[in-house]
């Protein structure tokens, strides 16, 4: 009888475990995988293996999803907008925080190029901010792109105002903010700095003299460059030239099915 009990309680034991493994609360979910071309693959947070996306999955926070060759996929954000990710290209989901009239997103690009179209419902807040290896773009209901490399990112902004740091400016503003907290009393909270904001043609004088120390805005048809070591280059771009761009072409017929 005692043996039996046991060979009993083993399994449920183990449906149980299983069971508690694999979910995964609601409000991690990021988004859903509304459109895998190609070969598209997901890797779960604190996983190893890549698995092949599907039509209508969803991702979570701390998930990658990554494009191979000739590839691209597009993520519907968990209460709307899209990100849209170009072939050999890698984008780490890092946060996503959704209320009825606030949503925050945050992504690491470690490679390739994004879009994000994400405008805002009447008095919603919406905030998608994009990490690559030099730059930290944060929109707040708008439409740009973001390319990512090693030692130089650009970031071009088609609709709206997008927000643009350093990685390094970001990480300090946050441990400066949180010794001043603890200092304060009370739990850290990190802020945005004032923000400068750059109106097109504005541009800089002449490429990567001039080292970004603060928060400065991007408005619409305004691109940067943004080397490892702080410079930029931003100058209002050529909108024909650039609409040649297939990556380019494909995205607004895409935000053109709205």
């Amino acid at each position: 009888m005692l043996l039996r009990f046991r060979k009993i309680v083993v399994p449920i034991i183990i449906v149980a475990l299983g069971a508690l493994l694999a979910f995964r609360p609601a409000a991690t979910e990021f988004g859903k995988i509304t459109l895998p071309l190609g070969i598209v693959e997901v890797q779960s947070a604190g996983g190893t293996d890549w698995t092949r996306a599907k039509v209508r999955q969803p991702v979570f926070a701390g998930d990658k999803v990554r494009t191979k060759p000739k590839s691209r996929a597009e993520i519907t954000l968990n209460g709307g907008g899209k990100v849209r990710i170009a072939e050999n290209s890698e984008l780490e989901l890092s946060e996503a925080s959704v209320t009825p009239m606030k949503k925050d997103f945050n992504a690491n690009l470690k490679k390739g190029k994004v879009w994000v179209a994400a405008t805002a419902a009447f008095g919603e807040k919406k905030n998608v901010a994009v990490r690559t290896p030099t730059a930290v773009a944060a929109i707040r209901g708008t439409k740009y792109r973001a390319n990512a490399g090693a030692k130089e990112s650009q970031v071009l902004v088609y609709e709206g105002k997008v927000d643009i740091n350093t990685p390094e400016n970001l990480a300090k503003m946050r441990r400066d903010d949180l010794q001043q907290r603890q200092q304060q009393g009370g739990p850290p909270k990190f802020s945005l700095a004032p923000v400068q904001t750059i109106q097109a043609p504005t541009q800089v004088a002449g490429p990567f003299e001039v080292t970004l120390e603060e928060w400065i805005t991007l408005v619409e048809g305004m691109q940067i460059n943004l080397r490892a070591d702080g410079k930029y280059h931003m100058f209002e771009f050529d909108k024909e030239a650039d609409a040649q761009d297939p990556w380019v072409q494909w995205n607004g017929e895409q935000d053109s099915q709205k």
